[in-house]
C-alpha cells in the first residue's frame, strides 16, 4: 500500500517518542480541538538554571502527520534552551520528516504553537514574561478559547459557555453557564484557573456556575 507521507513520518506515526502525559510538567499547553479533527498537548521540564528543556512529552488525537510532528517538535525540543525552542519552525519540523502533505501542513503548525505555548506557560509561572501587557477581556477570551467543552468538543468561548466576565484591579470575575454539581465543572474550573492565574497581573480569580 502506497502511503502520502514518507518514511519519516510513518516512522514517527507508528513509534511516536515522547507519547504521553507529563504530570510535573514545569510548563504545559493544549492547542487544537478533536471537534476540528486535531488536538495536541505539550508538556515541558526546564533547568532553572540552564533554561534548558531537559524533557518534552506530548498528547496527540488526530491523524498521522498529527502524532508525527507531536513527535518530531519535542525531539527538536530536548536539550535547546527555551529562546532556542521558541524559534523552532513548522517548516523546520516538516523537513526533518522529509515533506509533509500540504493538505496536512497545520499539523505542523500545531505542534510548534502548542510548545510555544507550553515555554509561554513555563515563563508565566515563574515570572519570565519580559512583555507585560495589560489583561484585558479579550486576553482573557483568547485565552479561554483553549479550553474545551466536554459536552461538544470545542471551546467555552465559541459554545457560549462563558456568560459574564468581569476585570477590576487584578481580580477577575467569570460565570460560567453550568451547575456548579455537574460532572464536568470541577475539570472546567481547573483549566479556567490554569489559563488564567498565570497573568502578571492577575491577583484573583473567582468563578461563578449557574444554579
Amino acid at each position: 500500500m502506497k502511503y502520502p507521507y514518507s518514511d519519516a513520518v510513518m516512522e514517527h506515526f507508528r513509534h511516536p517518542r515522547n507519547v504521553g502525559k507529563m504530570d510535573d510538567a514545569d510548563g504545559k499547553a493544549i492547542e487544537g480541538s478533536p471537534a476540528c479533527g486535531d488536538m495536541v498537548a505539550v508538556y515541558v521540564k526546564v533547568d532553572p538554571e540552564s533554561q534548558k528543556i531537559t524533557d518534552a512529552k506530548f498528547e496527540s488525537y488526530g491523524c498521522a502527520s498529527n502524532i508525527a510532528t507531536g513527535s518530531m517538535i519535542t525531539e527538536l525540543a530536548k536539550g535547546k534552551t527555551l529562546e532556542e525552542a521558541k524559534n523552532i519552525t513548522w517548516t523546520q519540523a516538516a523537513e526533518a520528516l522529509g515533506g509533509l502533505p500540504k493538505i496536512k501542513a497545520h499539523c505542523s503548525v500545531l505542534a510548534v504553537e502548542g510548545l510555544r505555548s507550553a515555554i509561554e506557560n513555563y515563563e508565566e509561572r515563574h515570572g519570565l514574561v519580559t512583555e507585560k501587557t495589560p489583561t484585558t477581556i479579550e486576553v482573557i477570551r483568547r485565552r479561554l478559547r483553549k479550553v474545551m467543552n466536554p459536552l461538544t468538543g470545542l471551546d467555552i468561548i465559541r459554545t457560549e459557555m462563558i456568560k459574564d466576565i468581569t476585570i477590576n484591579e487584578g481580580a477577575i470575575s467569570l460565570t460560567v453557564d453550568l451547575p456548579a454539581n455537574h460532572q464536568f465543572a470541577v475539570a472546567i474550573k481547573e483549566e479556567i484557573m490554569e489559563k488564567l492565574e498565570t497573568l502578571w497581573d492577575v491577583k484573583k480569580v473567582e468563578i461563578n456556575f449557574t444554579e
